[in-house]
């Protein structure tokens, strides 16, 4: 549930699909960070100091966090990425939901971008003109 009101309980019920999978998802300044490809539900009973715990089927459940991480292949075999390969974006993190979900926090907080590193690192780092920016080079 967003931390938007528009009840009087201060909450706003969405509808998973049509407001948040495959949404752009923003940081505090605007910046991309990345797309929200699965959801966490945890259990609607938990308090806040109590650890979260997974929702069992028929019981309430609430958001937890936004999950993302290598699904394209998934997508086009078939089945799920382990859960070890998921990277989690806390529900408490998201300040606004609208046509992109907005974050409270700085993209460099997370650890979302840990592949793209790695590959501009590792593979693009190598290829030549591939660390610099050939629109600076002029």
């Amino acid at each position: 549930m967003s931390r938007e009101s528009s009840s009087g309980a201060g909450v706003r019920v969405v509808d998973a699909r049509l407001h948040l999978l495959s949404r752009q998802v923003l940081d505090v300044d605007g910046e991309p960070v990345t797309t929200v490809d699965d959801l966490e539900l945890v259990a609607a009973d938990a308090r806040d100091d109590d650890a979260p715990r997974d929702a069992a089927p028929g019981e309430p459940a609430e958001l937890g966090a936004i999950l993302t991480g290598p699904v394209l292949v998934t997508r086009l075999l078939g089945g799920r990425p382990p859960a070890s390969r998921w990277e989690r974006v806390p529900w408490r993190d998201v300040g606004h939901v609208g046509t992109a979900l907005e974050l409270t926090v700085r993209a460099d907080s997370l650890d979302v971008h840990w592949p793209e590193g790695w590959l501009r690192e590792h593979v693009v780092g190598r290829i030549p003109g591939g660390r610099h920016d050939p629109e600076e080079a002029s």
